[in-house]
């Protein structure tokens, strides 16, 4: 559509506000092996089952920046390589077994509609297929914010990955070309959406950041996020706990991000946060363009909105391990 053609790059800078956060849950069990360092972590995972009261901005909603309407104008679509089992391209069309490998369709292509707008309960629901890998890009660059949205999986599932978890994801801070990872997305750091993984951290094509985890020798480790250990470089990380709905229902994630931090919720439930978001070379990183994928399964957001911030709460800082 005309809609998802290229058009000139926006940096959005919007009126600042401070978010407030409210009340804490229960607390988690964990296990250390001194009494110092297991009463902290207690300490922390504590607060780190902050559940944010919705709308807390003294501001209000007027603030609130609605990124979804029915002609997708504030997006533009990159689409990867198809699979060689999709059908229904137009005649010609190169296709793949390995779809991290191929050539991709490139800016605009919608041919199989993968990204649509429908109408649900009187609410605009963005549907994505999966059936292609590719990225609905920000026509805009953000720095200083938060993100929230509301995803639920749908039932199809496509090659290479119809036996493999429901997989999308949120992509935030992305600079540079389109096609950057895997002939798809931009370089950037990730939200991960994928089932039982909500809030898992991906660096990818060249970003890097700083993560509390627990100390492991296996370069494969889980990486845990632990807000009671020390900042240690990384490029990925696994979210606190899993506190993804059930099948068939909304999950809200957010993201406020500040300066060179990064900050996941899942439901409410601070889950990761990130430091000193960079590039592969040491260059800061701050900012960029939001990506939302197709990644071989059905996915549908709702109620996809972004506001600027000044400040990250003081009791959101204090359980994430961030400095006041």
């Amino acid at each position: 559509p005309a809609s998802m053609k290229p058009c000139p790059r926006t940096i959005v800078e919007l009126p600042r506000l401070t978010l407030a956060a409210a009340s804490i849950t229960s607390e988690s069990e964990v296990t250390r092996t001194t009494p110092n360092m297991k009463s902290r972590s207690r300490f922390h995972l504590a607060l780190a089952n902050l559940v944010l009261t919705a709308g807390s901005s003294p501001a209000g909603a007027a603030d609130w920046t609605p990124l979804l309407d029915p002609n997708l104008s504030q997006w533009e679509i990159w689409m990867g390589a198809p699979h060689s089992s999709v059908t229904g391209l137009p005649g010609g069309t190169p296709k793949f077994d390995d779809v991290t490998k191929g050539t991709p369709l490139g800016l605009g292509q919608n041919s199989k509609e993968v990204f649509t707008v429908i109408e649900e309960d009187g609410q605009l629901v963005l549907r994505i297929t999966g059936e292609i890998y590719a990225g609905l890009t920000s026509l805009a660059e953000y720095g200083d914010f938060h993100f929230t949205a509301q995803v639920r999986w749908g039932s199809a599932k496509w090659a290479p990955r119809e036996t493999a978890k429901r997989d999308s994801g949120l992509l935030y801070h992305c600079t540079g070309p389109h096609g950057a990872f895997w002939n798809v997305w931009k370089r950037c750091v990730e939200f991960q959406i994928q089932e039982g993984d909500f809030g898992d951290l991906y660096l990818l094509a060249g970003t890097g950041a700083d993560l509390r985890f627990a100390p492991t020798e296996d370069p494969n480790g889980p990486r845990v996020w632990d807000p009671a250990h020390p900042l240690q470089p990384t490029g990925r990380g696994r979210r606190s706990a899993d506190h993804e709905s059930a099948q068939g229902e909304w999950t809200t994630i957010e993201i406020h991000a500040l300066g060179r931090e990064a900050i996941h919720l899942v439901n409410g439930h601070l889950v990761l946060a990130l430091e000193n978001i960079r590039l592969r070379d040491g260059t800061p990183l701050s900012r960029g363009q939001l990506q939302i994928q197709s990644e071989g399964a059905e996915v549908h957001f709702r109620d996809i909105r972004i506001r600027p911030i000044s400040t990250i709460p003081a009791e959101l800082r204090a359980a994430a391990g961030l400095a006041p």
